[in-house]
């Protein structure tokens, strides 16, 4: 069985979805500790010709807590689903796929949900089944034989024992903190994901490449969408 994982990013780029089509199952990392300025409450969108940030606003986050314990901010006077609904709006509005993809940013910005984990674990099950990725999606915290204790290699070598897995798949960037030779004696084939260059018209300017998978999705009708997630070549 062939088993990936990785922290709940908000709306993430292609590779992202990409390490969830190339598995049988996806462990949603909610247990490990929150990092500030990375992808978990934020992502790039296109607005005129150059990217733009938008982001989750947040209570209570901290590189101290696990993802699963930090909040989303909640304010009568300001809904953060519906504001970032209206980004999406004014930015895509003139995209070819702008309303076959607009119920779908819908249904994930304006889920209600006070907890950051359980919000982004929304968004994931929700764009899987849109782009009919059937891995099957478990939450690492959910997982009641794993070993608490454990951390780093340790911890994702566990989960891999937990569910059974023989092959793991990890982002490139995972050659950096992995070795095959760890992964071996425990009897799991490691492989790092490599995706293909893809480009595709935003409006006729310069591509600018790596934004948000809002972006892909308001350019590319669903079936070409489906064919970027197999446009990957797994390495050792």
């Amino acid at each position: 069985m062939k088993l990936s994982i990785m922290q709940p990013y908000f709306l993430p780029y292609l590779g992202y979805w990409q390490l969830i089509a190339c598995a049988d199952t996806f462990v949603i990392y909610d247990d490990v500790n929150f990092i500030k300025g990375g992808w978990i409450s934020r992502n790039r969108y296109l607005y005129q010709g150059s990217p733009k940030y938008f982001n989750l606003i947040m209570s209570g986050a901290s590189p101290n807590k696990k993802i699963n314990e930090v909040g989303l901010m909640r304010d009568p006077r300001y809904h953060q689903g519906k504001k970032l609904l209206g980004t999406f709006q004014m930015a895509y509005q003139k995209a070819p796929m702008y309303k076959e993809v607009l119920p779908l940013l819908e249904e994930i910005v304006l889920f209600e949900e006070d907890n950051l984990a359980r919000y982004l674990e929304h968004s994931i099950r929700a764009m899987c089944r849109y782009l009919q990725i059937p891995a099957r999606i478990c939450v690492s915290s959910q997982i009641p034989e794993k070993d608490g204790r454990l951390v780093k290699e340790d911890k994702v070598l566990d989960i891999c024992r937990c569910l059974g897995a023989d092959t793991y798949i990890n982002a490139i960037g995972g050659r950096e903190l992995y070795r095959q030779e760890d992964f071996r004696r425990a009897g799991v084939d490691l492989f790092f994901i490599q995706i293909d260059p893809i480009e595709y018209a935003q409006f006729g300017d310069p591509f600018v490449p790596g934004l948000s998978i809002v972006d892909v999705l308001m350019f590319n009708d669903k079936e070409t969408v489906k064919g970027y997630l197999q446009a990957y070549t797994l390495e050792r």
